[in-house]
């Protein structure tokens, strides 16, 4: 009798788990391109005595005297972008663990930067997974963010796990193991960005905002803290593509968006682990980023 209750439980409630790992996606975007050797596609951006490289995997960290960063060999104008990172466990308040695009050293105080970033922790509780997003004005004292937060279904520091940015003339898609958690739109061309970009990753103190909004600060007594990432991944038109280079999409689709499989993953993403929304933040000044309303 009680295997007959278990089974019609099954039947008529089949989403009952999934509050605790998402559907499947149906495809997987990653598995387009294929990895590619550190050297081959990146180089040391400051802090080379912060980093090493075994094997193809990087192994970056932060200590009182320096952080490290890393960044593309070529700018790119769409793409995939992606890499498998682990983050330290325990005590990471303060500090950053980032995987992001811009054009920050092309264009100085008015760049555009589309961004993943690991906010460090405290004690028992979960690192927050940032995505980000800047149109033509950073340092400038006009910054406008567009952030949307999570707390991942898994732990990130237990293994490594898959993050990239799939940016296409008309979306922006952030994935984690090829499940979407968010997807930015094309509205226009004021809160997209169109300029050549180039890829950065990095481990750095932001004690000023990075944790609980700066209640917590980087405390080197836990030194130094250590980030790796590994199976990078860079492929679509660099900005030295010809214009007849075809954008990658994140799905099957050649012009882009996704499938309703996907939308059905991203959306249990969304309901389950996103923990900050800008376009439904009350206390922003949302006239500033008209793509929430229009």
């Amino acid at each position: 009798m009680a295997l007959f209750l278990t089974l019609l439980l099954i039947l008529f409630f089949p989403c009952s788990s999934n509050a605790d790992w998402p559907p499947s996606p149906g495809y997987w975007p990653s598995s387009k391109f294929r990895p590619i050797s550190f050297y081959k596609g990146f180089k040391n951006l400051w802090g080379p005595s912060h980093q090493s490289v075994d094997q193809n995997a990087l192994t970056i960290w932060l200590d009182r005297t320096s952080g490290s960063g890393f960044k593309s060999v070529r700018p790119f104008r769409s793409g995939y972008f992606g890499a498998s990172i682990k983050v330290q466990p325990g005590y990471t308040a303060g500090v950053i663990t980032a995987f992001y695009l811009s054009n920050n050293e092309a264009h100085p105080g008015f760049h555009d930067e589309v961004d993943i970033e690991f906010l460090g922790t405290t004690f028992g509780k979960p690192y927050t997974l940032q995505t980000n997003v800047y149109i033509r004005g950073s340092g400038d004292g006009k910054i406008i963010g567009r952030e949307m937060k999570f707390h991942l279904w898994f732990d990130p520091t237990q293994d490594f796990h898959h993050y990239a940015i799939l940016w296409h003339p008309r979306e922006i898609i952030f994935l984690v193991d090829d499940i979407p958690i968010r997807r930015y739109p094309r509205k226009s061309a004021a809160t997209f960005p169109l300029r050549p970009m180039w890829v950065y990753g990095s481990i750095w103190d932001a004690s000023s905002w990075a944790t609980e909004d700066g209640k917590y600060k980087a405390d080197y007594n836990y030194q130094p803290f250590v980030a790796k990432y590994t199976n990078f991944k860079a492929g679509g038109c660099s900005a030295y593509s010809s214009p007849r280079c075809h954008p990658v999409t994140a799905s099957p689709f050649r012009s882009g968006g996704l499938t309703r499989q996907q939308y059905r993953a991203m959306r249990w993403v969304q309901r389950y682990h996103m923990v900050y929304d800008y376009c439904r933040d009350s206390k922003r000044n949302h006239a500033l980023t008209p793509e929430c309303w229009s």
